[in-house]
């Protein structure tokens, strides 16, 4: 089976209001599109051509969600637990409302997640700053009162003690002179090793006044990536997109603890409990090549990236997509069916077609279930 699948942009207030319909050639709506969903998820799944949606097709047991992403303000801050974690919560939770806003799990699955950069400049948090080089980067702070807490706050031996005991502080609400103090003086602080990260957190602070997730974000490793270029999000990574366009695949999860740059809840002690606060830089994985199968650690999905130029064949093991991001392709599949794919939609491709060959002049993802 071969089929088209569409979705409306989700117009979350982080959405821009252009990069998706640059992406696909049309004139932008005048409101934030942040995310196009394309899965079986029942929060919004994807439209077929023709009538119906995907999940009157998969049953909804499709194991990941493919999204297109446009940032053009900082998403909250925020950690997915391990599935184990994912089990014991939801479990825990069985008796409070589905629709209940303090509620942390929506599910018993873990969430990891990839993210590829489309735009020239994709920006994001992810994981947290190695401490030796997060002294250095307060030490160019002046000297507030709430600057030497923090700093008297890492200069324990343990490096993830640490900084856990810094977010527990910076998050318990009883920090919010402190979170003032640093938040000045980052408006102040000039640092030619650390420009790009000051920058990053002075403009994070001018859209989330007074938020103590600023201060989180000061702690986190600041990731530029290019074109093509990928970060892989595991449980527990603390992180958050802060600007560009992306491909985005996960687990079909929905749990979500936040710690900071939100008006929705945050329950601090499930964070800390979830969280891995264990310092280091994420590895970034390059995007070249005619074929680029990104590392994903995960049984839940893959993601390819293809410059298609002229044809290009491949095997199909599991419920598909392709999705075109540039260019003019279509997907023929093994039993014959050919369908274009505008740029912005996608094909969902069931595994009984066994390949399928990609044809024209253009880029496009194939997501499908994962391997370990």
């Amino acid at each position: 089976m071969l089929l088209t699948i569409t979705n409306a942009p989700r117009d979350y207030a982080w959405g821009s209001t252009s990069l998706i319909a640059s992406l696909e050639g049309r004139a932008p709506s005048g409101t934030p599109e942040a995310e196009v969903w394309f899965g079986d998820h029942p929060g919004d799944p994807s439209d077929v051509a023709g009538g119906g949606t995907l999940d009157e097709v998969t049953g909804g047991t499709l194991p990941y969600l493919l999204k297109l992403l446009a940032a053009a303000a900082p998403l909250s801050i925020q950690v997915h637990p391990t599935r184990a974690q994912a089990r014991e919560g939801f479990a825990r939770e069985a008796g409070m409302d589905a629709g209940d806003p303090t509620r942390n799990y929506r599910d018993d699955n873990h969430k990891p997640e990839l993210i590829v950069a489309l735009s020239d400049r994709f920006e994001a948090l992810a994981g947290l700053r190695p401490l030796a080089d997060t002294r250095r980067l307060l030490a160019v702070l002046p000297d507030a009162p709430g600057v030497i807490a923090l700093r008297a706050r890492l200069a324990s031996d343990d490096d993830a003690v640490a900084l856990r005991d810094a977010i527990a502080w910076l998050l318990s609400g009883d920090a919010q002179a402190e979170v003032d103090d640093i938040i000045a003086a980052v408006s102040q602080a000039r640092s030619e090793e650390f420009s790009e990260p000051l920058a990053a957190v002075r403009s994070i602070a001018g859209r989330n006044p007074g938020d103590a997730g600023v201060v989180v974000a000061l702690l986190m490793n600041f990731v530029v990536l290019r074109p093509g270029e990928a970060i892989f999000l595991r449980a527990g990574l603390l992180h958050a997109y802060v600007s560009g366009l992306g491909v985005e695949i996960m687990a079909a999860s929905d749990n979500v603890l936040r710690g900071g740059l939100t008006p929705k809840h945050i329950d601090v002690d499930e964070l800390l409990a979830i969280v891995d606060t264990t310092p280091g830089p994420v590895p970034v994985q390059a995007g070249t090549g005619s074929v680029t199968d990104y590392s994903v650690p995960v049984e839940d999905f893959a993601l390819r990236r293809v410059q298609v130029d002229g044809a290009a064949a491949f095997d199909v093991t599991g419920p598909t997509m392709v999705l075109a991001t540039s260019g003019l392709v279509s997907v023929e599949s093994a039993l014959g069916s050919t369908a274009p794919i505008a740029v912005g939609s996608a094909a969902f491709i069931t595994a009984d077609e066994g390949k399928i060959t990609l044809r024209g002049h253009g880029e496009a993802f194939i997501a499908r279930p994962g391997r370990v």
